[in-house]
């Protein structure tokens, strides 16, 4: 054995969190190895809005849902970009759905809802493509990054409710937040993009409050080849300082926001039984059939045991994962399980209208439960986790020049334990891996939505046109889901 060969640390986190070592040790390869992630990162966003938009179907795309129509529209008619932007609604700002009403009203207005559909599902691949290239330093193979990805995407009860519409972009944001919080800067113009993703998402989600400890992630010092903790210089450092200040601003006008501003919404009052049965059947249930109403029918004729033996399997995984992983792992699967559960406990508690009541219902009923657009964000924290788990238990086999060993050469990384046992844990995380990604093909298809039935908006405006030009100083009143939006003829005659 060469005595000058670097010493390999037996945990793999730590050999893949070598990020103080440097990128350079072979001229060209790190300028290469940016392109091939930047062109990475642009198709997973091009694949990803692309899938999200045909998940949607025509007519659920063409159709306006709920604020977008609504509050959002007429404040921007209103008031404008420039009084709106920060305007809370609901007892938080929506900073991002905000900014895209505004690019949809300053286009031909037949195409408003084709617009915020479009853009919304732009947003998603962002998300996917952030998500992409932040959650490197905890999922180190690329397939499984890839499927972290394309969560937001995939999530069966993604396109009933919450995709192609701007008024719910806010349950994105919370499946970004902990991979923005969580990631360790190398350069600073990374912090910098990082830093503004991030101030876009805490002005769109309060919720994101709960991930503000993962920053410390951001703080922690690298660890060098030998697995040991690093010096590095301050500047390095000071590269979480942009994150940390535009995640603390955000949160903090949030919070304010939600101080001073009242919310319509009652507040709830579930029991704990509303809480987990309703979590095992909507969230949980949701991860898997997007007919949550299918889901409840199973329970009603074989028993709580139909959600609750997959969800206890789904925890050993994690726990198996968590007792495997080095301490970045660790982190952030609890903040992920915990803020899945979290998020779901808050709605039920911040919003009386949320709750179905399922710790009482039962038989029949069952049947009848609907989804919940609470559900989704909660079900994409755990469908993350569920990923990030597989990762940690497949593990990382090799890794590259730069990455966690000095000669360049691509090595096998020491595991902890062997045979048979490490077989097993191999094993169970392919499975899992392989349970979401055939739950997403089967669930992948257009099917009905909450806007499947319309009414578009683009015919209603354009047979509107006559009444425009007889009367130019009418308001239209174009149908939406599930309300309506006022309409200046102005608007309808400002292209024509």
């Amino acid at each position: 054995m060469d005595e000058h060969a670097a010493p390999v640390h037996a945990d793999p986190e730590h050999a893949g969190d070598a990020h103080a070592a440097p990128e350079r040790t072979a001229p060209g390869r790190p300028g290469r190895r940016a392109v091939v992630r930047a062109l990475a990162a642009v198709l997973v966003a091009l694949a990803a809005a692309a899938l999200a938009w045909w998940r949607l179907g025509p007519v659920t795309r063409a159709t306006t849902w709920a604020e977008d129509g609504g509050v959002f529209l007429r404040e921007q008619l209103a008031y404008g970009a420039g009084d709106t932007l920060l305007r809370p609604y609901a007892g938080y700002v929506h900073l991002v759905p905000r900014l895209l009403v505004d690019l949809a009203v300053h286009r031909p207005v037949e195409q408003y809802a084709l617009t915020l559909s479009a853009s919304a599902c732009a947003v998603v691949g962002v998300v996917a493509a952030s998500i992409f290239l932040l959650s490197r330093d905890v999922v180190r193979p690329w397939p499984f990054r890839l499927v972290l990805a394309a969560v937001p995407v995939v999530l069966p009860l993604a396109p009933v409710e919450i995709s192609g519409n701007v008024a719910n972009l806010h349950s994105y944001a919370m499946a970004l937040v902990p991979w923005l919080f969580s990631y360790r800067a190398r350069t600073w113009w990374r912090a910098g993009v990082v830093a503004v993703l991030t101030l876009g998402a805490t002005l769109t989600e309060l919720q994101t409050v709960l991930f503000l400890p993962l920053l410390a992630l951001a703080w922690w010092p690298a660890r060098d080849v030998t697995g040991r903790r690093a010096t590095p210089v301050a500047r390095d450092r000071l590269r979480a300082l942009p994150v940390t200040v535009a995640a603390l601003l955000g949160c903090s006008l949030q919070v304010l926001a939600a101080l001073t501003t009242e919310r319509l919404s009652r507040p709830g009052d579930p029991s704990v039984g509303d809480v987990v049965r309703g979590y095992l059947l909507v969230p949980f249930g949701g991860l898997w059939d997007r007919d949550v109403a299918a889901v409840g029918s199973a329970v009603a004729r074989h028993g709580w045991w139909v959600v609750l033996l997959p969800a206890v399997g789904i925890a050993v995984a994690v726990l198996a994962a968590f007792l495997v992983a080095g301490w970045r792992t660790r982190w952030v699967l609890v903040a992920l399980v915990l803020g899945s559960a979290g998020v779901w406990t808050a709605a039920l508690v911040a919003n009386r209208s949320a709750n179905g009541r399922w710790g009482s219902i039962a038989g029949p009923a069952l049947a009848a439960i609907g989804p919940n657009r609470y559900a989704a964000a909660a079900g994409m924290l755990l469908l993350s986790a569920v990923v990030v788990a597989a990762a940690a238990l497949a593990g990382d086999r090799w890794v590259r020049q730069g990455e966690g060993y000095p000669t360049g050469s691509r090595r096998r990384r020491p595991t902890r334990t062997g045979g048979a046992v490490r077989v097993l844990r191999v094993g169970l995380g392919w499975c899992l891996v392989a349970l979401v990604v055939t739950t997403a093909v089967a669930n992948a298809a257009p099917a009905r939505t909450n806007r499947s039935d319309g009414p578009e908006w683009a015919p209603q405006v354009e047979s509107s046109v006559g009444v425009c030009r007889a009367d130019p100083a009418a308001v239209l009143d174009v149908r939406t889901v599930p309300w309506a939006a006022q309409v200046p003829c102005a608007l309808v005659l400002r292209d024509r």
